[in-house]
């Protein structure tokens, strides 16, 4: 993978990869180590994409915006569950194959720590007061990504929300107050590991424009080509951003159901329409009861799609 980020691809050969949540006692410790190498072996992707599940629980304290001062500090042994995961993994797949670990922004966990009305609410109310929670949110996620690193991942697939359409009360508080924060761990990524996707998650609402995140970090991109007024091509996406694109398939659609022929047909168009360097892809992680069949027949056609 490091070759083909070069621009050295291999004749014939297009990358592919999918990622999914895995059951409820699956996600984190070796319990999760197991799942994540079952599933990177059976499905034959280019590398390993570990989910991040060490979330915040909703904060009961969050009333007034002053409150987001209360957020506590984490410490290191918050992640401890999660970053059994990745040593082990490490250990296990790396040689093998790069090791990814998914990367939350702090605007994420704010959503999870107040429930997004409350936090849109408090936004529009006196951002400088979130602003503080989002500083230590910040500070936290950089003890678990300074963690990563130390343990030997080759990049982080880093997720940033906000910048919808219709999301936030003006796109003055994505630019002021998410932005910023977004960038800290994402900088810090792509200072220092080799290989970063930067992921624009249309999971809670579509984008009308990506411009707001077309300078962030990440030396492939990953996001949803439908925007809210048109479609971009794969080729498009890769001349906007100025690196190699991530996707081409809707995790919705042909991916998740219907012919088998009619899923392969689907990824040799997909690729045929791509630019060479091309990651074959969904456009956000697809469902969790995807057959692990279907995501490998897809990815075992892409390897194979140029030759």
């Amino acid at each position: 993978m490091l070759a083909w980020l070069a621009g050295n691809t291999t004749p014939g050969y297009t990358p592919a990869a999918f990622f999914l949540h895995f059951g409820p006692n699956e996600k984190a410790g070796s319990a999760a180590t197991k799942r994540h190498l079952e599933f990177f072996r059976h499905t034959g992707m280019d590398f390993v994409k570990i989910q991040f599940e060490q979330t915040y629980q909703r904060q009961p304290y969050l009333k007034q915006p002053a409150d987001w001062s209360k957020i506590p500090p984490a410490r290191i042994d918050f992640y401890e569950p999660l970053l059994i995961t990745v040593r082990e993994l490490v250990k296990a797949a790396k040689k093998d194959a790069l090791i990814l670990m998914t990367l939350y922004s702090p605007f994420m966990g704010a959503r999870q720590c107040a429930g997004e009305a409350l936090l849109k609410r408090h936004l529009q109310e006196n951002p400088d007061a979130v602003k503080r929670g989002l500083e230590t949110l910040t500070a936290n996620q950089m003890l678990f990504v300074k963690a990563c690193i130390d343990a030997g991942v080759d990049g982080f697939y880093m997720s940033t929300q906000g910048s919808e359409s219709g999301r936030l009360p003006s796109p003055e508080i994505f630019t002021r107050y998410v932005k910023p924060f977004d960038l800290v761990a994402m900088k810090e990524a792509q200072a220092r590991l080799p290989f970063n996707i930067l992921h624009v998650c249309d999971y809670e609402a579509p984008y009308a424009s990506l411009d707001a995140v077309r300078d962030y970090p990440g030396h492939v991109v990953n996001c949803n080509p439908k925007l809210t007024g048109k479609t971009l091509t794969m080729q498009q996406l890769s001349d906007f951003f100025g690196r190699p694109p991530m996707g081409g398939l809707d995790r919705h659609g042909i991916l998740a159901k219907g012919d088998e022929r009619e899923l392969v047909a689907e990824v040799r168009k997909v690729i045929q329409n791509a630019p060479r360097q091309f990651i074959l892809g969904a456009d956000c992680t697809v469902a969790s009861d995807t057959d692990w069949n279907r995501l490998r027949r897809a990815i075992s056609t892409a390897h194979g799609a140029r030759a």
